[in-house]
């Protein structure tokens, strides 16, 4: 068995193998890379530009290409792939499970995509790609791959077993054996432990499990990682309409999904728009980022003219215009806190199922506990030092106001924006943050106005 060695990318490494690559030293790379994963080649292989990349590739094994190639991320692998050949790419699909191929070539132009499939020398693997073609890439159709393993119902142990042996030869990660009936309709699955213990004439109609997740060809990506996440599973069978079994989709692309939305509605609560990472475009970055950064300093002029309007109260009592910070940050972190859990909760689809007003009732409980106590350590800290009480009283009294309104806001916002079908992590960015800032000047200079 291949022992796999954990990969560091030092300077004094990095330098020696690029010094190999130069060189055209093949036994130096193929000897330093035994043994390492695929995943510590593709980060090694972003430190070089491709024709030096597309070298290294060359002197590995197809299998090894193909793996380094699908680790990549999706925008590197897309400029990378520009050096390889149609047939080049064609080896590379037939080293893969049929849905990391066909995410391969979803990211080539339709001339070279069907010129990469006419290439593929196995017609399943071919007719399976044409296939999983059909679907969009963010439902279930898109994510699944064609490789399983199933065992008829009317079937022997010893049938069964004999199947494995011939179906699981492209199956990477065999998890348990699909069992369907004649017309390929899914009724349950078996774990390989019950096949191994059961007799070799058991059937296996007399020891498989009915009771088995799957989910539709339709079903959006977020949905699977829910249902998977939900009951812990390692792969989830995909049925059509009709039940019948057309593939499965695995832990590993679920988990890439998962990591996805996550980038994303980190982005977003950022005020980041769109996808990007830091190696993008100046323009692609510009326009992600440009678009909350406008809305922010609208808010800041609109905070600016609102403040002018209570000129008078600051030039009489020139003390509130300390507090304003106080009032903004604290109206600010408490919408954030409040919509971030709530979109955290959107995550799971019966996180709300408890009811909506009894959730509201435990917020309004919560912001009632932190407004008290954070309008009397602001009382009781310009006491001590020496703030006028009635002052003192008034900017708790808003301080108060705004904890309550600015964790409404922060609630509703993102349900209300889920509600209307728009992603509710934007309700923890900007967004709420500037609105929260002219609602806890208005609520400010509102109090001031009648009790000062």
């Amino acid at each position: 068995m291949e022992q796999l060695i954990q990969f560091e990318l030092t300077n004094e490494f990095r330098e020696r193998f690029q010094q190999a690559v130069s060189e055209k030293d093949v036994d130096f790379i193929v000897q330093s890379l035994e043994g390492i994963k695929p995943a510590d080649i593709s980060t090694l292989l972003y430190e070089f530009n491709s024709e030096d990349s597309k070298y290294v590739l060359d002197v590995l094994t197809p299998e090894q290409r193909a793996e380094i190639i699908n680790d990549l991320d999706e925008d590197v692998r897309e400029k990378f792939l520009r050096s390889f050949q149609t047939q080049e790419i064609s080896e590379i699909v037939n080293h893969l499970d049929s849905d990391d191929a066909v995410d391969i070539l979803n990211e080539l132009p339709i001339k070279e995509r069907e010129e990469v499939l006419a290439g593929i020398d196995n017609s399943e693997k071919e007719a399976n790609i044409l296939d999983l073609l059909r679907y969009d890439e963010d439902v279930a159709g898109g994510l699944m791959a064609k490789e399983l393993v199933k065992a008829n119902v009317n079937w022997t142990v010893i049938q069964c077993i004999e199947q494995i042996r011939k179906q699981a030869e492209h199956v990477q990660k065999l998890y348990s054996v699909y069992v369907v009936d004649d017309k390929d309709c899914l009724l349950g699955r078996v774990s390989l432990k019950r096949i191994i213990l059961a007799e070799d004439n058991t059937l296996i109609s007399d020891i498989y499990e009915s009771d088995l997740v799957t989910v539709e060809t339709y079903l959006s990506e977020e949905e699977v990682a829910q249902i998977m996440r939900k009951y812990d599973l390692e792969a989830v069978p995909v049925v059509n309409v009709q039940n019948k079994l057309l593939g499965r989709i695995t832990i590993d692309d679920v988990i890439d999904v998962i990591t996805e939305q996550a980038d994303e509605e980190r982005q977003m609560m950022s005020g980041i728009a769109g996808d990007v990472e830091e190696d993008d475009s100046v323009w692609d970055l510009t326009k992600a980022r440009l678009p909350w950064l406008i809305v922010g300093v609208i808010g800041g002029f609109i905070s600016a003219k609102f403040i002018g309007i209570f000129e008078k109260e600051l030039l009489r009592i020139t003390a509130i215009a300390f507090f304003i910070p106080l009032i903004q940050a604290t109206g600010g972190n408490v919408g954030i806190q409040s919509s971030s859990i709530v979109v955290q909760s959107l995550a799971n689809p019966s996180a709300f199922s408890g009811g909506m007003i009894k959730r509201l009732l435990k917020v309004f409980l919560v912001a009632l506990i932190n407004g008290l106590v954070l309008s009397c350590m602001v009382y009781g800290f310009n006491i001590i030092t020496g703030g006028p009480n009635t002052l003192s009283f008034v900017v708790s009294l808003a301080l108060f106001f705004v904890v309550l309104i600015a964790s409404f806001l922060g609630t509703v916002t993102p349900l209300l924006l889920n509600k209307l079908g728009f992603n509710p992590a934007l309700a923890s960015g900007p967004f709420i943050t500037t609105t929260n800032d002219l609602l806890g000047l208005a609520i400010y200079f509102y109090i001031v106005h009648l009790l000062l």
